[in-house]
């Protein structure tokens, strides 16, 4: 039987991704096709952690609602009546009925469909008709204080929504640290703070046939440059780059010589803090296990990877500029040819994840090898999520 009619990964298969890199097999291809192994993924690997859900900009002002899924999960991303995002399960607490269905501006409550229980914007149950029998709308042996809408621990930062469903994984602030670090001296002590949104019709959004974690291992090197990506590669060259890999949680690649603003005539506000003689230094991180995330010197981009199923995966593209000086109408033109030029990137990457999807069907591949010096990044990647599913794999049997 090959391995693609199995369900899950032995231990025997992940120990083989956790060899040194030049013994080291990738993950078995029931990794990336298997639903139920997607669902064991979910549930021991990305709930453990802090993952992005969705972005705080799309809930456009005070009193704004949005359902999102998470790996098949309903989730509700909710800012109050004091501009605070906060991010619940999207269920009723009577008997378990999905919420909300549509995004919008919330009047007064959240009523559920079912019993017309309601809710207001900070998950508190308010309304209970004939709770206690005809006409009765409140009873004593029913407390509502203890039953309202089941908050996760969420945390926004870069715009980005995150949330730790298990409840148990280390303070977001701990989690995100050692890349602030590295970026210090890039974009300052507040890089975070001098970014700004312009809205440009959603950024960008992709469907994808493939796995999630393909789209991250594309991501994380630079060894593909050359051939899916010759306009890239015209302006930040393969030679260019260099591996990224910290803390248990980062990798990617870097490039000495982006040069978007030359190629393209590009020409934004530049963080105060980049040091003059690094403008033309990016860096490309995935944030494990779904944030991509790119940094130069006069805009961020940040994507969240979406695991819709085993195979399919939406990835969701923002732009950041640098200072409200950014979203002058001076500068549309070179927002939109900084967009457009990223468009074209990720959509080049389409093909390529699509058919190494496709391979992960074929009983002639084993989960590959690495090259020992491109590949250390994807390897990385792949060691971590191999080191928590023989933790998981190991308390099951």
């Amino acid at each position: 039987m090959n391995q693609t009619n199995h369900n899950r990964i032995s231990i025997q298969q992940v120990d083989s991704v956790l060899h040194p890199i030049t013994e080291a097999n990738g993950m078995p291809n029931t990794a990336y096709v298997s639903e139920e192994y997607f669902n064991f993924e979910r549930d021991n690997i990305l709930s453990k952690t802090w993952v992005c859900v969705g972005f705080a900009s799309d809930l456009i002002k005070n009193g704004y609602i949005k359902p999102v899924e998470f790996m098949g999960l309903p989730l509700l991303m909710m800012r109050n009546r004091e501009g605070m995002v906060q991010v619940f399960h999207n269920v009723c607490s009577h008997r378990g009925m999905k919420l909300v269905h549509e995004e919008g501006v919330v009047q007064g409550v959240i009523r559920c469909q079912y019993h017309s229980w309601s809710y207001d914007l900070d998950g508190n149950l308010k309304g209970t008709p004939h709770v206690g029998g005809i006409g009765k709308h409140k009873d004593e042996r029913f407390k509502c204080e203890d039953h309202g809408l089941r908050a996760l621990r969420s945390s926004v930062w870069m715009d980005m929504v995150f949330v730790n469903i298990s409840g148990d994984a280390a303070p977001f602030e701990a989690h995100i640290a050692p890349l602030l670090e590295r970026w210090k001296p890039f974009w300052g002590e507040n890089g975070v703070d001098q970014i700004h949104r312009v809205d440009m019709s959603e950024g960008l959004e992709i469907e994808v046939d493939s796995n999630w974690k393909l789209t991250v291992e594309n991501y994380c090197e630079a060894y593909h440059l050359p051939w899916v990506h010759p306009a890239l590669n015209t302006y930040s060259k393969l030679e260019d780059h260099y591996n990224i890999m910290f803390e248990d949680r980062f990798a990617g690649q870097g490039s000495y010589k982006y040069n978007l603003s030359d190629t393209q005539g590009t020409h934004l506000p530049k963080f105060p803090s980049w040091p003059e003689d690094k403008l033309r230094h990016a860096e490309y991180v995935a944030l494990f296990p779904n944030v991509l995330l790119g940094i130069q010197a006069d805009h961020v981009f940040a994507m969240m990877i979406d695991p819709i199923s085993a195979e399919k995966t939406t990835e969701k593209l923002r732009l950041y500029f640098v200072s409200d000086e950014s979203a002058k109408d001076i500068y549309a033109a070179c927002r939109t040819a900084t967009l457009e030029s990223w468009r074209v990137v990720f959509s080049e990457d389409i093909t390529a994840v699509e058919g190494l999807q496709k391979g992960r069907h074929s009983p002639g591949f084993g989960g590959g090898v690495f090259s020992p010096e491109m590949d250390l990044p994807t390897h990385f990647f792949q060691k971590w999520l191999a080191t928590q599913a023989k933790a998981a794999l190991e308390k099951e049997a």
